[in-house]
């Protein structure tokens, strides 16, 4: 057998190669399954979109609930009910599911998991009463969360790590003129704030509309208002991982999302979102427009918190 020597300075390009050169080598980058948060997206679409009171809902609540149980120290599902503007009863429930409950030092990361009843954004006026497909508003988040389980059941956080799927997020609308009625939406936050009245995380973060092929994500008024060290916390994160091309240095839009009921109820939240999204509210909402890189993104800075608060990294 022969061996063969070669100079340091080829030795140094070979292994910059091995490497590749977008960012794989950076510590946490890649952490996140990326590939099964967006099969997650499928599945979760899969069921038919998520409507209260529909079989889909009812199949994905179970779905959902039994994926945690098998992962989460703690999982709890929390029935409630609403009555609506328009007089309709709804049976709605958030899950609530906990790593590390016994730890006094946690955050909490929240998506909403049902969705919309209309697409009242839909070009053709005949869709407009169609419910909404919702892979990206609704389904990307969870399916982060999801993925983010199984990596906190392989290694459990140093701290408590609090997942809420909301319910209820996305009801209100009026089936005449589709306005939006803030009293019937963003309900599974408000019940949770309401029963929850002593829960006081480090932060929270909430995901919505994370998963878009291209996303970027702006500092959305509200949490710069809210929780503006919050915010800096993340897009740091995002920059250590090479993930600034979707964590973007700029102010986007207000956004009236969980993280303010959140915030009211003394939980300082942000609220991770791309509002520049052409499909929001459309039948057009579907699997196809997500992309793992982004999913994988998210769940990576994610990941990155909870290693780095609990020591870990």
């Amino acid at each position: 057998m022969s061996s063969t020597r070669f100079p340091w300075p080829l030795i140094a390009i070979l292994t910059i190669a091995a490497f590749g050169c977008g960012g794989e080598e950076v510590p946490g980058r890649g952490a996140l399954d990326a590939a099964l948060a967006d099969s997650l997206v499928v599945r979760q679409v899969a069921f038919g979109p998520r409507v209260p009171g529909s079989e889909a809902h009812a199949a994905a609540l179970d779905w959902m609930t039994s994926y945690l149980r098998e992962r989460a120290d703690t999982v709890e599902q929390v029935p409630f009910t609403h009555v609506t503007a328009h007089g309709d009863t709804l049976r709605l429930t958030n899950v609530w599911a906990r790593f590390q409950p016994a730890a006094s030092q946690r955050i909490l990361l929240t998506a909403h998991w049902d969705s919309r009843p209309v697409s009242e954004r839909a070009g053709d006026p005949f869709a407009r009463t169609d419910p909404l497909p919702g892979a990206n508003d609704g389904a990307s988040g969870v399916a982060v969360l999801l993925a983010l389980a199984d990596e906190l059941a392989r290694t459990p956080p140093a701290i408590g790590v609090d997942i809420l799927l909301t319910d209820g997020e996305d009801w209100g609308h009026d089936p005449e003129s589709f306005a939006t009625e803030v009293e019937d939406m963003l309900l599974g936050a408000r019940h949770f704030a309401s029963t929850h009245a002593d829960y006081r995380p480090l932060f929270g973060i909430l995901l919505d509309m994370v998963g878009e092929r291209h996303a970027r994500f702006t500092q959305e008024q509200n949490s710069l208002a809210l929780a503006p060290e919050v915010v800096r916390r993340v897009w740091d994160a995002a920059e250590e991982l090479g993930y600034g091309e979707f964590f973007v240095e700029q102010i986007g839009p207000a956004v009236n999302d969980d993280h303010v009921v959140l915030n009211e109820a003394g939980i300082r939240t942000i609220d991770i979102i791309d509002f520049d999204y052409p499909y929001w509210h459309t039948p057009q909402d579907t699997p196809d427009k997500i992309a793992a890189e982004t999913l994988g993104a998210v769940g990576d800075v994610l990941l990155l918190l909870i290693r780095r608060l609990g020591g870990q990294t």
